[in-house]
């Protein structure tokens, strides 16, 4: 399964069914907000991954906390929610405001729900990676080069200066 895959079937309707439950949130804008974050999510672990230290932690955290079971309990996006908060700041760093002020502008949601449904996906997307990860049997050496298949899939280029929307 892909990543387009994952956003347009279950797992992505899951999570905005989820989002307007609880946030009062339009379920297309929710699916529109989750085809825009999810790449520029990878796009940033692709990144960090060119680190090595960056890719050892990421590595491990993909080995210790991610290995694609949520993908198929959809019961965790609600108690991971926290853990999403945390691996946002730690995958954005300084420029999480930022990312989330643009997401807002470009999907019409409000700032404030921004976050907190960006932190349903990301255990979502360390997921995908993860299961991915364990598939193709790659280590932290090969984290960059199995990102960058997902956002070649996906075929989508993203930058902060340029959403796709």
């Amino acid at each position: 399964m892909g990543l387009i895959d994952l956003l347009t079937g279950n797992t992505g309707t899951q999570v905005a069914d989820q989002a307007e439950n609880k946030f009062g949130i339009n379920r297309n804008q929710v699916l529109a907000l989750l085809a825009v974050a999810a790449p520029l999510i990878i796009s940033y672990l692709r990144k960090k991954s060119e680190d090595n230290k960056e890719a050892e932690a990421l590595n491990n955290a993909l080995d210790k906390d991610h290995d694609g079971s949520i993908l198929n309990d959809p019961s965790q996006l609600e108690t991971r929610q926290a853990e999403g908060g945390s691996i946002l700041n730690h995958i954005f760093g300084n420029d999480k405001q930022n990312v989330e002020n643009q997401l807002s502008q470009n999907t019409g949601i409000s700032i404030d729900k921004i976050g907190p449904v960006l932190a349903m996906l990301a255990p979502v997307i360390m997921g995908y990676i993860g299961k991915e990860k364990q598939q193709n049997n790659v280590g932290s050496g090969g984290l960059g080069d199995l990102l960058g298949g997902i956002l070649g899939n996906v075929q989508t280029r993203l930058s902060l200066s340029n959403p796709v929307l």
